[in-house]
């Protein structure tokens, strides 16, 4: 398994992790592209796993967790403690959430947006772990307690909300192992002989989110820069609306960032279905019937899939509406029609799609990066 390439980051905040002696107190950088997305620092005891967790997508949160291990080295209790993010980790916090368990159950309280306590049972396997969005400090115990049991694949449950799901830990060979997300994909790691995370690649998921250890954060100074300084949205919806040829389109799609990443032919692979965009399924509108090619379109909204190729590729043009990016239904096309591809000198930092008007109709683009994939079309 490759090593990921590690990006260099100032000096004085972040400290490269040169051994693993103090492998029970460490910290990861999650990036996401060249952006910093979150950072972590934890100690572990025979007991507890307390962790200071810098997130900065959409705003910036600083949250403290404390959780203690039950007798599967799973949760038998967490605490998270929000910080004002101004003040850092100076301020003694809000609790924003709590986990007990109670039984064969956990129960759950969270701090609503009206400050209320909104409480909820969940259900209780033994060893769940939290599953924190794009927070992987989780994940750390649970490597650490798949290679303790010596097993080939594990079964990791993990607490998203009132569900409990499996993520499959898998051993590959040396150092290296996979743990598949339910519904995400397979993020391939490193890990040292305990099972903590070297590095962490999920470039084949939807998040493609890298991760690595270093030994130590400046955790206070990283909190008052990045408090100034969140990194917004992943992948901000967009509605763009067009109009020609007495005809009324509309695009729905999210719209996430380059950040510095090879695009086709990497974080999109050439030659396989792509859902054009992020999140919900990209969706398109006319209001009048047209034509792609021999492909008839009837006035009505559509959702759009693409095969990127080097020489163009694929546009799939879907009957079902509603759903996410990631559910596909081959069986409910309308058809697929050609792309054409080409190279342009600057750069668009934001996946866009544009409908433009040209003299035969007109002309569907996806542009990323220095690429813009399209299709023309005929108003009937």
């Amino acid at each position: 398994m490759k090593k990921l390439a590690l990006l260099l980051v100032t000096a004085t905040l972040f400290t490269a992790c040169n051994s693993y002696d103090s492998a029970n107190r460490a910290a990861f950088v999650t990036l996401l592209g060249n952006d910093t997305l979150a950072v972590e620092e934890f100690t572990i005891t025979d007991s507890t796993i307390t962790t200071r967790v810098i997130l900065r997508s959409p705003e910036t949160q600083i949250s403290t967790y404390v959780m203690e291990f039950d007798e599967y080295r799973g949760m038998e209790s967490m605490l998270q403690t929000d910080h004002i993010p101004s003040l850092g980790f100076s301020d003694e916090g809000a609790t924003a959430r709590s986990i007990i368990k109670n039984g064969d159950s956990l129960r759950v309280s969270t701090l609503g947006e009206d400050g209320e306590t909104n409480s909820y049972m969940a259900p209780y396997e033994p060893g769940t772990l939290p599953f924190i969005d794009m927070v992987h400090w989780p994940f750390e115990i649970a490597f650490r307690n798949a290679v303790e049991a010596g097993e080939d694949t594990v079964s990791q449950p993990m607490l998203s909300g009132n569900r409990i799901s499996d993520f499959v830990i898998a051993t590959i060979e040396g150092d290296s192992m996979t743990i598949r997300h339910p519904f995400r994909g397979v993020m391939g790691v490193d890990v040292t002989a305990e099972g903590g995370i070297q590095n962490l690649d999920a470039g084949l998921t939807t998040r493609k989110l890298k991760v690595h250890r270093v030994d130590d954060l400046d955790m206070n100074a990283l909190a008052e820069r990045f408090a100034r300084n969140p990194v917004g949205e992943l992948s901000g919806a967009v509605s763009a609306e067009f109009q020609f040829k007495g005809t009324n389109f509309r695009v729905d799609f999210g719209s996430p960032q380059k950040r510095g990443r090879e695009l086709f032919g990497n974080i999109v692979p050439w030659g396989e279905r792509w859902r054009t965009g992020a999140n919900r399924a990209t969706h398109f509108y006319t209001s009048e019937d047209l034509m792609f090619g021999d492909l008839e379109v009837p006035a009505g909204e559509y959702t759009l899939f693409t095969i990127p190729e080097p020489e163009g590729g694929t546009l799939i043009i879907n009957k079902q509406t509603g759903q996410n990016g990631q559910t596909y239904d081959e069986s409910r096309d309308l058809g697929r029609v050609p792309m054409e591809i080409s190279i342009k000198e600057d750069t668009t930092e934001a996946f866009t799609i544009t409908v433009e008007e040209t003299e035969e109709g007109g002309r569907l683009n996806l542009i990323w990066g220095n690429t813009v994939f399209y299709s023309d079309f005929r108003v009937q």
